[in-house]
């Protein structure tokens, strides 16, 4: 039998006005916030301990990131490759083109527990046809594809505490899935985790909890959403704008569920009456999250040896 469900709101933490927030990321190592506003192509980074915050423009959108084993370093999902990012120099070291030729951008992305990121994309055209993929930038940084559904904007890309479950969506089916995944990257037994009961709202980033439950933020649903492992509703937070993005729980305890949230296709009136769309929000909604997973390829100025 499932939990009860129950219900906390979110405030705002800060007031960043993104016009794509996304990319939700907790730094155990470092204490810090990072985020990315898509659309503005630049990363942002919050540091609790004195409420700063940091940017640095990126050479193009950048739709995720991860964190890397070297802490000089983020591995960035900008709209048509991947790259390493020296968080000191500033500097970028291309690893791959994604779909070059083709219509679509890089979207979410998360690393599995065995330090391979995976990654999605999404369609650019209008309207939207389901014709990205999912892909997995291994440890020695070769790209394969994933035998998944073709989406036509991918998210909610997350990793059960054991990394044994992965799930993904495509976001307009409105629709959750998970499939077995195996330490050696192999895919099977895609099924349908959950479906969303909500008249509004779908479902963008989300993050796992180490009791295993699975957040989402639900875009035009003002909410965010925890699943059991069963696939059913625990419990729900409240966001005060309508697009929350991506979440992430972090903190010293991990135990605070940070949500970026989005300005884009909102027009004049519906900002004035969402004034804070395109802010991080933050709640305590009594779990605990798991430390980021690190990617543990290297870039090409540092030896792969470090990471034997």
């Amino acid at each position: 039998m499932s939990e009860p469900k129950r219900a906390v709101r979110a405030t705002l933490l800060i007031d960043a006005k993104c016009t794509l927030g996304e990319g939700a990321t907790w730094c155990a190592r470092s204490g810090r916030f990072y985020w990315t506003d898509i659309e503005g192509a630049r990363l942002w980074r919050y540091d609790p301990r004195d409420r700063s915050s940091t940017s640095w423009r990126m050479p193009e959108r950048l739709a995720t990131f991860a964190l890397c084993a070297d802490p000089h370093y983020l591995l960035l999902g900008l709209a048509t490759h991947l790259a390493f990012f020296d968080l000191a120099t500033g500097e970028t070291q291309r690893i791959v083109d994604v779909e070059p030729g083709m219509n679509t951008r890089v979207n979410d992305g998360r690393c599995d527990r065995q330090g391979r990121f995976v990654f999605g994309t999404k369609d650019e055209g209008s309207p939207l046809r389901a014709v990205g993929g999912f892909y997995r930038l291994n440890r020695d940084l070769s790209l394969e594809r994933l035998p998944l559904p073709a989406p036509a904007i991918s998210n909610s890309i997350a990793f059960s505490p054991d990394g044994a479950t992965m799930y993904y969506c495509d976001s307009p089916t409105r629709e959750i899935r998970a499939c077995d995944y195996a330490a050696d990257g192999t895919v099977a037994n895609d099924r349908l985790f959950t479906k969303l009961a909500d008249a509004t709202g779908e479902p963008d980033g989300s993050t796992v909890d180490r009791d295993g439950g699975l957040w989402n933020a639900q875009w035009g649903g003002a909410r965010v959403v925890r699943y059991g492992a069963d696939g059913v509703e625990t419990a729900r937070v409240t966001v005060p704008t309508v697009q929350p993005s991506c979440v992430a729980l972090g903190g010293e305890q991990l135990g605070t569920l940070y949500i970026t949230s989005a300005r884009i296709d909102l027009d004049a009136s519906a900002l004035a009456g969402d004034a804070q769309a395109g802010g991080v929000f933050v709640a305590v909604p009594g779990a605990r999250g798991l430390p980021e997973a690190l990617f543990q390829g290297a870039p090409a100025a540092r030896s792969t040896s470090e990471l034997s």
